[in-house]
């Protein structure tokens, strides 16, 4: 069973998610929050599986309770799925910085939905298509315009292997994608995958995405 907080400030949007959410009988909610602050409250209470966050709200906004919950080392385990109506891409960036695991807008299928918390809850990375456009947009022209050389030299102690498997992440490819690709097995894609989250202390995939657009291992448009 997974365990579910849901933190946005409609009680309407919040009854609708519990229903949707659910709805297969495999994921529970265990914490309802309408503040960032009492969201990030209830995660500690709680210690669910995954956080449905809203990102505009009183008090705390979504960016600085996902922040607040991924700094914290007793919540390690608990993965942060963002869920709101905006898409635009300095808050897709803000959001995968801060820690979120994934990005939906609330127009999602509820299909998508339940399925998104699935995989976030098993430590992968889930981004709308939209999400994953917006999100490579807005690394690029953050890198574009600001250099940053401390991020360029956290690939230093990386093998030329390692850069490639980070390259293929980066291009949003799973670990089987990335087996076929480099002739590997998937147990060894996942290895190096967890080698790379060890290496570069990146909290989950979104992170290894951002970091492998920063620093131009991978560019817009590259398959």
């Amino acid at each position: 069973m997974i365990s579910l907080a849901l933190v946005d400030d409609s009680t309407l949007v919040r009854t609708g998610l519990r229903t949707l959410a659910t709805h297969d009988g495999d994921i529970e909610v265990v914490a309802e929050a309408g503040t960032g602050r009492a969201g990030v409250a209830e995660v500690r209470r709680t210690r669910p599986d995954v956080v449905l966050m809203d990102l505009r709200m009183p008090e705390m906004d979504g960016i600085e309770a996902t922040q607040a919950i991924c700094a914290d080392p007793e919540l390690d385990q608990v993965r942060v799925l963002v869920l709101t109506t905006f898409d635009e891409d300095a808050e897709i960036l803000a959001a995968v910085r801060a820690g979120a695991s994934g990005y939906l807008l609330k127009d999602v299928a509820p299909e998508e939905l339940r399925e998104a918390i699935r995989t976030v809850a098993a430590g992968e990375r889930a981004l709308g298509s939209a999400a994953l456009r917006a999100l490579v947009q807005a690394v690029s022209e953050h890198r574009a315009a600001n250099p940053d050389e401390t991020t360029l030299a956290r690939l230093a102690g990386l093998t030329d292997r390692e850069r490639e498997v980070l390259a293929c992440v980066g291009r949003g490819q799973s670990n089987d994608e990335i087996a076929t690709a480099l002739f590997v097995s998937p147990a060894t894609a996942r290895t190096y995958v967890s080698r790379l989250l060890a290496k570069l202390d990146a909290r989950d995939r979104s992170q290894l995405v951002v970091l492998a657009y920063e620093t131009h291992l991978v560019r817009p448009g590259e398959q």
